[in-house]
């Protein structure tokens, strides 16, 4: 762009360059405008005119249009309205909105061998062929759409693998539950009343901090109780009370027989040993065998679930879970009876086996409970917003009437696996009535109201009746997600492996089992014998 001033000040002219024509010119009258006035004002809009002109070139450019618009043609066309010589509206291409929104189907890059297979793979192929707009979109919509189904193939089959590796038995505490069944029934040491005769009135001794921990896994109770014991600083008041099924039973007897964790008190009782439970109808009992057979029938089982192929991975893994056998297991019932289990007792402290205790516990038994029932640490705030953002919404489904018209959904949510009950505040209301209540109405709705576990009838039933302990006394998150740092983990009082990626199994998160296998005494002759190693 060029500026001609006559020698006179009299003829101003502007050009856009070499070769054209006069673009502007300007006659100025001698008496009416001040020439200096007028050179400044000129030169003002010079400036203006050769940004208009740049912006103008380089905006043809980037919409790869130019053919169908020359530079003074679209000058109106680019001075739409703006803030500072920026365009409201995008400079995308409408072409490249379109063919990016158009669906692709399922089957249309089946078999398909020109689809870019990476980003350096697109961009090498649109410089070569120097593609157009309609073009680029096309070929970003295809390698998109194709690395979306690739990644939620690779995601449904991680979920699908986790939850057959969290469902199964590894062979390792199999064999460990073996050698200690073999050990009960030929070595009298491992069959020894637990706890003796002389430490029995101690279970119903109010003046005991008591703990109850339901568990057929014996590993994990090992842990638990080790836990709970070497960080107390008054161990000779602990009373643990451990309850297990019949199958594990004799393994569980052997283990606490043989490695007693003196001077603490341990008491090892089957479920049938409870005179509470062998007599009559019990509902839980009843709850779980409807529960079962409506869950082996549930959405066709893993197969079913893994080949739909409209839901996300977030929504599949969530219904595999809904068939791991924990969630149908006696031990994590059990806890809504512990006011039947324990009659003689007002206080306990319920943990799960999946935990590690790294403080004392004891001072729990100071916490003002306000006339509540269950202490618990609530799951919606905190720094952790992955782990720490769970309401009512996240559990149960507020789509069905019976829940939308009964709960807020942005109640908070409270967590199992370290509360503290008061089992006399418990007797004077309806909670465990009102636990099966609702078991049943999810059992008649075909498991509509909620899909997992314990805790959405728990949030349920315990609804009012909940007291917020410190978030310090329990820490979640270990066993489904590796984002926790080993320096917060160790600053909290308890810590939690809910989740899949359970410590004793293959996939647990490298960095944070060492807190968990520190209460395992690899040297011992059945863990060692069994090959249950540090690190797996």
């Amino acid at each position: 762009m060029q500026l001609y001033i006559s020698p006179s000040l009299r003829h101003i002219s502007v050009f856009p360059g070499k070769g054209f024509k006069e673009f502007i010119k300007v006659k100025v009258g001698s008496r009416r405008v001040s020439y200096r006035v007028l050179f400044y004002s000129l030169l003002f809009f010079t400036f203006i005119l050769r940004f208009v002109f740049v912006f103008t070139a380089v905006d043809d450019t980037i919409d790869g249009d130019q053919s169908k618009c020359s530079s003074i043609g679209c000058l109106g066309k680019r001075l739409r309205p703006s803030i500072f010589g920026r365009r409201l509206d995008s400079n995308v291409p409408e072409v490249i909105y379109r063919i990016l929104e158009e669906p692709i189907g399922k089957d249309e890059l089946k078999g398909r061998s020109d689809v870019p297979q990476t980003l350096e793979d697109f961009m090498a192929e649109i410089k070569k062929t120097k593609s157009d707009a309609m073009t680029f979109a096309v070929k970003l919509r295809e390698m998109v759409a194709l690395l979306e189904q690739r990644t939620r193939t690779a995601k449904i089959q991680e979920y699908l693998y986790r939850h057959v590796a969290s469902s199964s038995i590894p062979k390792q505490l199999h064999c460990f539950a073996l050698k200690l069944a073999n050990e009960h029934s030929t070595n009298a040491a491992a069959r020894l009343q637990l706890p003796s005769a002389e430490f029995v009135p101690a279970l119903v001794d109010h003046s005991y901090f008591h703990f109850v921990l339901a568990s057929d896994n014996v590993l994990a109770t090992s842990v638990v109780a080790t836990s709970l014991v070497r960080n107390s600083l008054r161990p000779q008041k602990v009373v643990l009370h451990i309850i297990t099924d019949r199958k594990t039973y004799h393994p569980m007897q052997a283990w606490f027989s043989l490695r007693p964790l003196s001077p603490a008190i341990i008491e090892v009782k089957a479920l049938h040993h409870f005179d509470w439970f062998s007599k009559g109808k019990v509902p839980v009992l009843e709850a779980m065998e409807k529960d079962q057979r409506v869950r082996s029938q549930f959405r066709g089982g893993s197969s079913a679930i893994v080949a739909n192929n409209t839901e996300k991975p977030q929504v599949i893994a969530a219904k595999l879970q809904a068939l791991s056998p924990k969630y149908n297991s006696m031990m994590n019932h059990i806890r809504i009876h512990l006011p039947e289990l324990f009659p003689s007792l007002n206080k306990v402290v319920f943990l799960d086996d999946d935990i590690v205790i790294q403080t004392d516990l004891l001072p729990l038994w100071d916490v003002d409970m306000n006339g509540k029932v269950n202490g618990a640490v609530e799951t919606c705030r905190g720094e952790d917003n992955f782990v720490m953002s769970k309401r009512f919404r996240s559990y149960l489904n507020f789509s069905h009437p019976l829940i939308s018209k009964s709960f807020n959904p942005n109640e908070c949510a409270w967590a199992y696996g370290m509360n503290i009950f008061d089992l006399e505040a418990w007797r004077k209301t309806n909670i465990s009535l009102a636990y099966h209540y609702w078991l049943e109405q999810n059992l008649k709705s075909d498991l509509s109201l909620w899909q997992l576990g314990t805790l959405p009838p728990g949030l349920i039933a315990f609804h009012g009746h909940v007291h917020i302990i410190d978030p310090f006394w329990h820490m979640l998150g270990l066993g489904y997600q590796e984002n926790t740092s080993l320096a917060d983990a160790e600053s909290a009082g308890v810590i939690h492996f809910n989740g899949r990626a359970k410590p004793w199994l293959e996939i647990a998160f490298p960095q944070l089992r060492p807190l968990w296998a520190k209460y395992v005494n690899f040297t011992d002759k059945f863990i060692k014998s069994c090959h249950i190693r540090a690190s797996s």
